[in-house]
Parts: structure tokens; sequence; C-alpha cells
């Protein structure tokens, strides 16, 4: 049978991306990549550029009008200076960094990216991606660039030029002229379009991508076309060809509890609550953590196991979820589709007794092998609540916190 195991999406930090676009060929800004201040002053010192664009790299959007703790305001800056590269970096390296999109507190800042600072004369939005319509590669561009490409295709849908890509054949010459056409670029600049057309197209296929999405990919006074920023998704499914890149994967700015999850493949998210979800698929996952707030109660996290579960991940389940101080409670919601709930049973009572658990457990169990799962639960002897269904399985998790 065909095991499914839900996997966490590769996180690249910027650098990382623009060297993989680099190393294929694409023209992208000269950089640097530094992990002290000194470093930093050494690679804007090695750039003789005009003008050095300094980055923070967390993985987070939003850098510009970020906070450090430091003191400094924003994330990404220009200067002229070498000198004032290694100032900023002496307050960004080492200290947090707050946007949007981070944590309260912000992400410790490791890295810095030192580039060469372009200016840019015309904005265009390219990206190749997978397309379950057309069973294959699709080409998607635009001349308006460097805003949200969403809105262009709301307020200017004929500014949204799309080219399917027969994946057997390849990209054709054609195909990349006619977009860099579509894109707006004239003279000279077309057929350079057209080539970084080209091997953005040869990156995509090389690194097992579903997505590369170029925005801006535009062009500079001085006559060249330039990839400024880039987002790359990859197929999780290609890891096993894809070593090194997915050796890359940045897991810093994840929660320790979840790099320990992702270790015996189980998916987890930390919430505030008190009430532990331990479940099997992401969907589950949701309605358990909503029909605790319904009843009442607070989830604590959100745990799937996902579908090629073994006695020893539901064990290791177990060890996280007891770890956190926050936990009062814990509510197992399997439903047997691929999953053996006999399995999930034994894997609950071998953990209870291991780990000598002190909070109360409701476990709901339904599905394949459920019966017999539920006599290896009964005859445990163990204080384990089984519950009829779901609701009932809520109910009870939030009384016995409320009896505490």
């Amino acid at each position: 049978a065909v095991q499914l195991t839900p996997r966490r999406w590769l996180n690249l930090q910027e650098y990382q991306s623009k060297k993989l676009m680099a190393d294929h060929g694409v023209t992208v800004q000269r950089f640097f990549v530094a992990d002290s201040a000194n470093d930093a002053l050494e690679a804007a010192q090695r750039l003789k550029a005009k003008e050095i664009v300094l980055k923070a790299q967390i993985l987070a959007g939003g850098r510009g009008k970020g906070i450090f703790n430091s003191g400094l305001k924003g994330g990404v800056h220009l200067t002229k200076d070498p000198k004032i590269v290694e100032q900023l970096a002496k307050q960004m390296i080492g200290y947090n960094l707050s946007t949007k999109q981070t944590p309260k507190d912000g992400v410790t800042v490791k890295k810095v990216m030192v580039a060469e600072a372009l200016n840019i004369s015309r904005e265009t939005y390219f990206a190749i991606l997978m397309d379950r319509a057309c069973n294959g590669p699709v080409m998607v561009g635009s001349p308006q660039g460097g805003i949200d490409i969403e809105e262009v295709a709301v307020t200017s849908p004929e500014l949204i030029f799309k080219e399917e890509i027969d994946i057997l054949e390849g990209i054709k010459d054609r195909q990349a002229l006619q977009m860099a056409k579509n894109l707006g670029f004239k003279g000279p600049l077309q057929q350079q379009a057209a080539d970084q057309i080209k091997k953005l197209y040869n990156l995509f296929l090389k690194i097992d991508a579903t997505q590369v999405e170029v925005n801006p990919f535009g062009e500079t006074p001085e006559g060249q076309v330039v990839c400024f920023d880039a987002k790359i998704n990859f197929d999780d499914n290609a890891e096993f060809r894809q070593k090194e890149i997915f050796a890359m994967d940045d897991k810093s700015e994840n929660e320790p509890i979840e790099n320990e999850a992702a270790k015996y493949d189980l998916k987890y998210i930390g919430l505030d609550g008190n009430i532990a979800c331990f479940v099997n698929g992401a969907g589950l996952a949701m309605a358990t953590c909503d029909i605790i707030s319904l009843n009442g109660g607070r989830p604590a996290n959100f745990l799937d196991l996902g579908g090629g579960v073994k006695e020893a991940q539901v064990y290791q389940a177990f060890k996280l979820l007891t770890a956190d101080p926050k936990v009062e409670a814990i509510l197992v919601n399997i439903f047997g589709g691929i999953v053996n709930c006999a399995i999930i049973a034994n894997g609950i009572t071998k953990a209870c007794r291991e780990l000598e658990l002190k909070v109360p457990l409701v476990v709901r169990l339904e599905g394949t092998n459920v019966h017999e799962a539920q006599r290896i639960l009964n005859e445990s002897g163990l204080p384990i609540m089984s519950a009829s269904d779901l609701e009932d399985a809520a109910k009870k998790a939030v009384a016995s916190v409320a009896k505490k």
C-alpha cells in the first residue's frame, strides 16, 4: 500500500535562492553573504559597487519596515560607503528583527547579504509554474511588474500573458522571444530577456521546482536584464534527487519542538491553549481545534501524524506533547482510513506506561481495526477516557481541564 507522509515546506533564504539562479546562468545582482560586521565591510569593499544594498537575511517578509531590538529601523539599507555597511551590520547581526510576519519578539539575524545596488528603469513580472489544467509548465508574464500580480489580473487582465510549454519538447526559442515581446522588452534587450527566460526554464526543470516567480524581472538604465527578486517553490517529492538543495533548508526560525517533530515525520504547530490535539490529517486537526474552542476549551497545539504512522511515532508524539508545560489534557482524535487504529492504540498504551502520563487522556478512534484498538485500550488498565465521537471527546477533554 502507498503511504503518504506530510512534509513541511522547504525554506530558503534570499541569498540561497539567488545563488541557485546565478549557478544556472540567470543574471542577478552581484552579492556576498556575511555573518559578522567585519565580513560585511570586506564584502562591501570587494564589490567595488557605486551603491550597496545591505539586507538582513530572515525568512519573513516586510524586512524593509522592520525594527531591530538594537534600535536600528529597517532590515534593508542603501549606502555608497562600505564603512556604513560595517556600522549597519553591527546593529543587525545577532539582533532580533521584528516585522509584520515575525513573532512578537522578532527573529534573530545571523547573516546579511551585501549586494550591488542597481537602478531599475522598468519592471516586469515573469513566472514559470506547474499547472494542473495544462498538465505541465506554463509561463506567465506581465509588463506591469514590481506590484502584486493578482491585482494586475483583476484591474488589467489584458496585461497578463500565458504560454504553455510542452514538457517533453521544452521551451522553444520563439516562445521565449514572444514572451519577451509581451513583457515590453525592445531592441537588443528583447533577445537578452528571451535568453534569461530560457535559463529560468532550465533552472525550473533542473531543481524540480513547482514555481519560479521573478518580480521584478527588470531592466537597468545600462541595458541589462536582471532578476531582482525571486520566489522558488520546490517539489517535496523530489527530495531524494535534490539532496544538496534540501540540505540548505533553513530551520533556524522554527520553534525547537517543530524541528524535533519533523525528525519523526510529525507536523507540529504550537498554539496558546492547554488541550493538546493529537490527530491524523490537517483537516481533522483543524476540525478538532475548532470543536475544542466551541466547547469552551483552548487547543495547545496542532500535531498531525499523517498517514504512514508507526507505533514509534505515536510514542514520540506523546513525548513531545507531555514536554510542553502548558498541556493539561490530551485529546487523541484518529480516523483510520490508511491508518490502523490498533497501531495507534499500542503506541498510546506504550507511551502512557513509559512516560508515566500525568494529564487526563481522551481518545476517540474510528475506522480501520477500531474494535481491536478499543480492546487494547480497555484491557490496558490505564486511566484512558474513551469517546464515542468528536463532540463527546471535546466535551470530556474540556471538562477534565475544568476539574483541575
